[in-house]
């Protein structure tokens, strides 16, 4: 009687880890969603959304994929795209117009762009994919997109422009002045060297000591109230060459 009980004993036990292996959940069957846990933007910009997955059945047209957004400032997510054989994208709202479909689901791929990014768009961004039968597993996932206002930038032209109407023009400058400090007495001796023969000073032109142009411009009357040594002085003087002559008496 014993053997009989043996045996029926190792036949429900057999039976049960049947059972439980069949009604276990298969650890191959399910989906994993990837995506960045953080992207930086600036203002103005097209930002990428990145979201991939692996699943160990083929894409089908029952695989679906939702993208939905929590606003930095908290509350409840906002469904915003959903794909189901193909892409519906918003057409009014906060993100009406600015979101473009970049997946391709048959490489795993369920990415999206986000097109002139502004500082309101800051917030949580979370893909979502069901590919059945894969219902198990990490379905979702996160993204924090930041956004900044946008740095004015100075492009290379710019600045060789500003260089070269502001720089060139003080160089020139910097380089007369000097040229000027250095070199003034020399501009002063070839000034008197090329001084023409109507500039040059009477006296200075025929070595006449004392002579000075207020003598030059003496008139005839002064002449005649002169004393002897004045007078004397008159008679060498009329002994001068004609040209001096013909000065004074130009000036009588």
């Amino acid at each position: 009687m014993r053997r009989p009980l043996r045996k029926t004993s190792a036949l429900n036990v057999v039976l049960l880890l049947y059972w439980l292996c069949c009604l276990a959940p298969s650890p191959v069957s399910s989906i994993t969603v990837t995506t960045p846990p953080e992207v930086h933007a600036s203002k103005g910009d097209t930002v990428t959304l990145s979201c991939s997955f692996t699943s160990t059945s083929r894409p089908t047209s029952k695989m679906t994929v939702d993208w939905s957004y929590r606003p930095q400032s908290g509350g409840p997510p906002m469904m915003f795209l959903h794909f189901s054989s193909r892409a519906y994208p918003p057409t009014e709202g906060q993100f009406g117009g600015r979101i473009r479909w970049q997946g391709t689901p048959a490489r795993g791929d369920a990415s999206i762009s986000l097109i002139n990014a502004t500082l309101n768009d800051n917030g949580t961004f979370t893909c979502t994919v069901r590919n059945p039968p894969d219902v198990h597993g990490s379905t979702t996932s996160h993204t924090v997109l930041t956004v900044t206002p946008r740095v004015p930038s100075i492009r290379f032209s710019d600045v060789a422009v500003l260089l070269f109407f502001i720089l060139l023009p003080s160089a020139v400058i910097t380089l007369i002045l000097i040229g000027r400090m250095m070199c003034p007495k020399k501009e002063h001796n070839q000034s008197k060297a090329h001084r023409s023969p109507i500039e040059v000073t009477e006296g200075d032109e025929y070595g006449i000591p004392g002579y000075t142009h207020k003598e030059d411009r003496a008139k005839c009357c002064d002449l005649y109230l002169m004393d002897s040594d004045e007078e004397y002085y008159l008679e060498d003087f009329k002994k001068r060459p004609p040209e001096v002559e013909g000065y004074a008496d130009s000036h009588c």
